[in-house]
């Protein structure tokens, strides 16, 4: 077992280099029908105010598990897989000193959360996060733009609607989802191609049953949160 300890080109070892945290913080996306797209939030407990759910990293951690830790602990939320989204590394991002944030972002159904801790979280619209540490509001800045970019042309990819939807229902939640209104034949002509017919007529609604449709194979597949 070598136990001299790795150099590099001038001589020295990782011990004489300054190291940064790390910590993660997660953008947790969901659709509210009344308020649109919103994000999770919990109260800070070293610090006023609210901010996203975060951690530092842990000694033989993995930035997966602390994501799921932090969640579990700060917003009592379980179940999750974000996805790295973005590391932020200014060095001057956070006054507790140099710690980089590897930024995750996850897009859920509202009932995936919903044993969130009520006293303790909050869902806020994306454009009016409120006052966050950090660049926490940077984080979600950077997460609706790639959820965005992931709903610019493709049906509800994140499952957001579940198997099956009306196509009134699929252009309201991607309208949401963009912050503006879209026009109708262009919505059906791209969607159109990426969807079929499930055979079966909504329940419920007002005025003419509507079709039911579904993405394109994923019959049977189920979807994703």
């Amino acid at each position: 077992m070598n136990t001299n300890p790795y150099r590099d080109s001038s001589g020295r070892t990782l011990a004489d280099y300054p190291r940064p945290s790390v910590a993660v913080d997660t953008a947790v996306l969901t659709l509210d029908e009344q308020v649109g797209l919103v994000v999770l939030e919990v109260r800070r407990t070293n610090g006023a105010g609210w901010g996203l759910p975060g951690t530092f990293l842990h000694e033989g951690e993995t930035l997966a598990d602390a994501v799921r830790r932090s969640l579990d602990v700060k917003a009592g939320v379980s179940g999750l897989n974000p996805r790295q989204l973005h590391v932020f590394d200014a060095p001057d991002r956070d006054d507790r000193g140099w710690v980089l944030s590897v930024g995750h972002v996850d897009v859920v159904r509202p009932e995936r959360i919903q044993s969130r801790a009520p006293s303790t979280t909050r869902l806020m619209p994306v454009e009016r996060p409120g006052r966050l540490p950090y660049d926490h509001a940077d984080i979600i800045e950077r997460a609706v733009d790639y959820l965005r970019a992931r709903y610019s042309d493709r049906p509800d990819p994140d499952g957001l609607l579940g198997d099956e939807f009306t196509i009134l229902q699929l252009r309201l939640a991607h309208e949401r989802i963009t912050g503006r209104a879209m026009q109708r034949d262009w919505f059906r002509r791209t969607m159109d191609p990426q969807l079929e017919p499930t055979g079966l007529m909504a329940t419920g609604t007002r005025g003419r049953p509507a079709e039911l449709f579904r993405r394109r194979g994923t019959a049977g597949a189920g979807t994703r949160g």
